[in-house]
């Protein structure tokens, strides 16, 4: 993207702040920010997040590697984790809670939302899986442990297109940025070309 995706604008807020706005409004417990490449720079930007924030100092071995660092944070208490990130930002409170209550019903080990049969993000795992997460292969990322337990994923369906959002290019971030000023002005349009 050439800047830093978290501090990417969003109808006057930034994807970030989108996140933290709805996570505070769901049923989680704690947020914890995870930052990794140039954390100074969200955190100048956006100094709210700092009571949050801890620093991935090894982000360069992969995303799992925040993920772990995250669980650390958490410590062991933790019922589950909901893994959200910073590219995949249009997600709403309601989703979240969605899949909070999905886990709450069976306390499958991994909460996907799914929308048009596919699966998106946010992930939820449940506490019986964070030794594995820590235990997996960083080059491989938490996928490993999602194929691991393909069988019990506990899949949650929802009218949400943006849950398979993933914004790596200028282009995506312009197309799905489009999209949420539509939903949010209650305007009819046409949802995104969404691409693997």
């Amino acid at each position: 993207m050439g800047r830093p995706k978290p501090l990417l604008p969003l109808n006057g807020q930034t994807f970030l702040g989108h996140l933290l706005g709805e996570l505070r409004a769901s049923r989680v417990d704690r947020i914890v920010v995870v930052l990794g490449h140039k954390p100074e720079l969200v955190l100048e930007a956006m100094p709210e997040v700092l009571p949050f924030a801890v620093v991935n100092e090894r982000y360069q071995l992969g995303q799992l590697s925040s993920l772990i660092v995250g669980l650390e944070t958490v410590g062991a208490s933790a019922d589950a984790v909901l893994l959200c990130l910073a590219d995949h930002p249009f997600v709403t409170a309601e989703l979240i809670d969605a899949l909070i209550e999905g886990y709450e019903q069976t306390h499958p080990p991994i909460v996907v939302p799914v929308h048009g049969g596919r699966r998106g993000h946010p992930v939820l795992f449940g506490s019986h899986l964070f030794r594995e997460l820590r235990d997996a292969p960083l080059d491989q990322g938490a996928r490993v442990v999602v194929r691991a337990h393909a069988e019990e994923i506990l899949e949650v369906a929802t009218d949400e297109p943006g849950i398979l959002a993933d914004v790596d290019t200028p282009e995506e971030y312009e197309r799905w940025r489009a999209f949420f000023r539509t939903r949010e002005s209650s305007e009819p349009g046409a949802e995104p070309s969404i691409t693997s």
